[in-house]
């Protein structure tokens, strides 16, 4: 049995801020102003300020003596050292799901997945929230598999990842609009090569979307630096 723990109003806040970066609506090189975000939300300072300290933690701000937290800028190292490590980690998760479970567990993966790619479609067409419904609904899959490897190190990690991940698909689609239809054609990719059983395969799927992703990003920093 295990229990987790109802999040702390800190890691609340540093949610709803780590929200608001992810999506653009505080900028990179923006101050963020423990005063202010503690009178809008109601909340004493320290717990604004263990909020920060948890953002530090996830690469989302910086935080300087005498100038406070800022929010932090995606560069091409930061995007590099990012998906080296998210790129492996993925693709430990999908072979150790393969290597453990056939049948009905591995058909849940699979089903959450080609639903996955049902809900990018749909999103391409309405386009409301598209971003945020999909990377949740990714996670959604990702969590499934956790249930199925039992590696709580593994399970933690990827977690960790998620703000940061997360800021990248939304700078990406941002720019790429297609990147809902290349999402819903990588789960799809996924969902296919599960079936068949073919391990390499579903690495080779996590890997070419995680490389393609990576592209992406890095190709919307040199427009920037450019422009």
């Amino acid at each position: 049995m295990r229990f987790q723990a109802p999040e702390s109003l800190s890691e609340q806040i540093a949610q709803h801020l780590g929200q608001r970066i992810m999506t653009g609506d505080l900028q990179p090189g923006e101050r963020i102003q423990e005063l202010k975000v503690a009178g809008e939300l109601n909340v004493s300072r320290g717990s604004v300020r263990e909020a920060l300290l948890i953002l530090q933690r996830r690469h989302l701000v910086e935080i300087f003596p005498r100038r406070g937290a800022v929010v932090s800028r995606l560069t091409p190292a930061l995007v590099n050292s990012l998906y080296d490590i998210y790129i492996d980690l993925l693709c430990m998760l999908g072979r150790k799901v393969m290597e453990r479970w056939s049948g009905p567990e591995l058909a849940g993966v699979v089903s959450q997945a080609r639903e996955l790619q049902a809900v990018t479609t749909a999103l391409n067409a309405s386009g409301t929230d598209a971003a945020e419904q999909v990377i949740d609904a990714g996670f959604g899959v990702m969590r499934y598999a956790y249930t199925l490897v039992e590696n709580p190190f593994l399970e933690e990690t990827l977690e960790n990842f998620r703000p940061a991940i997360s800021r990248t698909y939304y700078v990406a689609l941002e720019n790429f609009r297609e990147e809902l239809t290349e999402t819903g054609r990588f789960f799809t990719h996924v969902a296919d090569a599960a079936t068949s059983g073919n391990v390499e395969k579903v690495e080779s799927a996590i890997r070419q979307f995680g490389e393609h992703q990576r592209h992406q990003v890095l190709r919307i920093l040199r427009e920037e630096a450019s422009a």
